[in-house]
């Protein structure tokens, strides 16, 4: 762990390109076997910011960056034969097949997987494969689209994918991952890369764009004791796009919201469920308003104590190769946002939720 951190600490954000309304960033510094990606656009950035986003729009909001990115890879050769491989539910959020037919690029099948948890005596014990349905496209990109919190049930797909190609003597040229997703993707990945490297030496690795940011889970309930470890998503440790922080820090409340994302899946497919959760979080937060520290919680969704120097901050957020302009302003922009919050309290702030939230999706609400 102590490795990866210390390679984590000498990673940057260099800007890729800036095309039709879409910023990419790649990660730089790092001993890293494959390539990873930061993807901002208007519309991923509302769907981060908006939990009010639900049903079809959440899929829509994804079709420009994610088109975007794969005129990007077919441009530089990363992506010929294509194959999707579905990890059913959350996997149906992500349009990678709108986005191939945008950009020109032929899709030869799409497989499908469902990986569904296994419970002994109300505990999870591990997953299944209870469905499969998978075509073998020698020497393809397998393009994939999930959330990664922990990375369980993408390893234990993508084990199962290349067994049955090994089975049936083939193999992958390499696999393109579009994530809502988190650090420990790219641990398991780094893992996965040099382990399939030992039965296909010529296999080119994994190449991860997450969408906005780079994101971390909460190891513990965090500061407003609510919090899921190893499911709910937030800055800290992270590496947040520019141009999602300044979007973030523009509005008051998008920061304090429970997760970058709730259930994706829930959030498109049980949209009941998902008005259910987040209200149940910001009522938590109401009753628990006054015993909660803002100071701590404004630095924890932060990612780090405050106040803090330019330079400090620069680091905290690996922008340190990012144009110089661009940071300072949005270093003020930042310091100036927690000036702001100086006169708000965190009861102001969840009641104003409760009933934005409340009055947009009142349909939804029994």
């Amino acid at each position: 762990m102590k490795d990866r951190k210390e390679n984590w600490n000498q990673v940057k954000l260099v800007s890729e390109f800036s095309e039709q309304g879409v910023d990419c960033y790649r990660l730089a510094g790092g001993s890293f076997l494959n390539e990873y990606y930061v993807v901002s656009e208007t519309e991923t950035r509302k769907l981060l910011n908006t939990p009010e986003v639900v049903g079809y729009e959440v899929y829509h909001c994804l079709v420009p960056s994610t088109a975007q990115m794969m005129y990007y890879f077919k441009e530089h050769g990363k992506v010929t034969n294509a194959n999707i491989l579905s990890i059913l539910r959350g996997a149906l959020n992500y349009p990678l097949e709108e986005s191939c037919y945008r950009e020109h690029i032929r899709v030869h099948d799409i497989s499908f997987l469902s990986s569904e948890r296994v419970f002994d005596h109300d505990e999870i014990s591990g997953l299944e494969i209870k469905y499969n349905k998978l075509t073998i496209v020698p020497d393809s990109t397998l393009l994939i689209g999930d959330i990664i919190a922990s990375g369980e049930t993408l390893s234990h797909c993508m084990r199962y994918v290349t067994e049955y190609y090994r089975k049936n003597g083939a193999s992958l040229r390499n696999v393109i991952i579009f994530t809502i997703g988190g650090t420990k993707a790219i641990d398991l990945l780094e893992e996965m890369t040099a382990e399939i490297r030992t039965f296909w030496p010529d296999f080119e690795g994994f190449i991860l764009v997450f969408y906005e940011g780079i994101f971390t889970t909460y190891e513990d309930k965090g500061v407003s004791g609510i919090n899921i470890p190893d499911v709910d998503f937030y800055w800290k440790d992270g590496i947040i796009s520019p141009q999602f922080r300044q979007t973030t820090l523009s509005m008051r409340d998008p920061l304090f919201e429970k997760c970058i994302i709730y259930d994706g899946g829930a959030r498109r497919y049980e949209i009941h469920d998902h008005v259910r959760e987040v209200l149940e979080f910001w009522e938590g937060l109401l009753e628990r308003a006054d015993v909660i520290d803002f100071q701590a919680l404004l630095e924890e969704k932060l990612g780090y104590p405050l106040p803090i120097s330019y330079e400090d901050w620069l680091e905290e957020n690996h922008y340190g190769e990012l144009d110089e302009e661009v940071t300072r302003w949005l270093y003020k922009q930042e310091t100036g946002y927690v000036e702001n919050l100086k006169d708000v309290t965190l009861r102001d702030i969840a009641t104003r939720r409760i009933r934005e939230f409340s009055a947009t999706l009142s349909k939804y609400i029994i």
